[in-house]
């Protein structure tokens, strides 16, 4: 399957903050953003015509977060609108590195980088991308 060129390298997912995402006083749960973060990632691979399932099943790998840098700028609320930007910014033969950004409105809450592994799905051990999908990724980099 090929990357779909008409998806931008740059991504945002939507998301609203909801009563489960917050602590007792409204406040999303710094937790959360990494659940905001991965769901945005997916979504990204998805777009691009890699969905984690069919990586697992036709391709034997998984991405899993081996490192995460991450300043928390801003707090969103409860009922917030939030925008969830992912860029890759590196994709090498074992691992790739995505910049992440969490914004509402105009606003940036957080930024992050975010390293992943790629393992082999059957016994999490490191492996290489395969050669199309890496090339596919390395055409969509945005160096920073």
């Amino acid at each position: 399957m090929a990357v779909d060129p008409a998806v931008g390298a740059t991504f945002s997912w939507p998301t609203r903050v909801y009563w489960e995402d917050t602590d007792a006083g409204g406040v999303v749960y710094h937790a959360q953003y990494l659940a905001f973060m991965e769901r945005a990632r997916t979504e990204w691979m998805r777009a691009h015509g890699y969905g984690q399932e069919l990586l697992r099943r036709e391709h034997d790998l998984v991405f899993a977060v081996r490192a995460m840098q991450i300043d928390f700028l801003k707090p969103a609320r409860l009922d917030d609108a939030l925008a969830v930007e992912v860029e890759l910014t590196q994709c090498r033969r074992a691992s790739a590195v995505f910049a992440q950004t969490v914004r509402r409105g105009d606003e940036v809450l957080l930024t992050a980088q975010v390293r992943v592994a790629a393992l082999d799905a059957g016994g999490f051990r490191p492996r290489g991308i395969p050669s199309p999908l890496l090339e596919a990724l390395q055409a969509l980099e945005r160096p920073r």
